[in-house]
């Protein structure tokens, strides 16, 4: 699937979309384009008639979960968040600070560190999903910072990191992170960040990150009447 070139919504039935968890709707905002994956025709159904009998005022609109709310059937929502990317020319690495160590993915101490994030940080930052190298800052034993990524389809690196609760605001994501994004240029591979918390984005953008698209993903309640 594409971007439409001339602005407008393009609506794809994709069940094995990245845009979102399974069963869930995902939307992706380009400029005045966007892309909506659904997981079955019947939520295509209901998001053509979103778009075609209701008067959304530009596609920057379908990011708002209020929106979304009054004119589809939501019933959770995860986002808006935005992505980011990364050109090698445009690239400003961490230097100095703490010494990062590398493991491989599904480390062990990488489960721990998870189970200090607690399960919802976790999830958000898909350390559970890196396939690279993870570059790790340990505090003393313990892993409390790390940092990988997982290869998405052209060419893309799609950015992973997780800092324990209680050593945030160090530094450590971004001394991390800027190991992993250094990993991926080497590879030739095209980073990507997506960030929800103002924390994340500022590690991004001192990255050198630039915020180009929008994503927000909705589950919808189908047990009310299609007609």
């Amino acid at each position: 699937m594409s971007f439409p070139s001339g602005g407008g919504v393009v609506i794809v039935v994709s069940a094995a979309s990245r845009l979102c968890p399974p069963g869930w709707a995902g939307i992706a905002r380009l400029g005045d384009a966007a892309v909506i994956t659904v997981p079955d025709e019947a939520q295509a159904l209901l998001f053509r008639r979103a778009v075609a009998d209701t008067q959304v005022e530009s596609v920057e609109a379908l990011m708002r979960p209020g929106t979304l709310r009054a004119l589809l059937p939501v019933v959770d929502v995860l986002g808006p968040a935005t992505l980011a990317y990364l050109a090698k020319d445009g690239f400003r690495p961490e230097v100095g600070g703490a010494a990062a160590g590398c493991l491989p993915p599904g480390h062990g101490d990488l489960r721990a560190l998870a189970g200090l994030a607690g399960a919802e940080d976790a999830a958000e930052s898909g350390i559970d999903e890196i396939d690279s190298p993870v570059f790790v800052v340990r505090d003393g034993p313990e892993v409390v910072a790390a940092a990988g990524y997982r290869r998405w389809p052209v060419s893309t690196a799609h950015l992973c990191v997780l800092t324990a609760p209680q050593q945030r605001g160090r530094g450590l994501a971004r001394r991390v992170a800027s190991e992993a994004v250094a990993h991926a240029l080497d590879a030739g591979l095209l980073p990507q960040w997506r960030a929800r918390p103002e924390a994340s984005r500022r590690v991004a953008a001192a990255l050198g990150f630039r915020e180009l698209c929008g994503q927000l993903s909705v589950r919808l309640g189908l047990a009310q009447s299609l007609g």
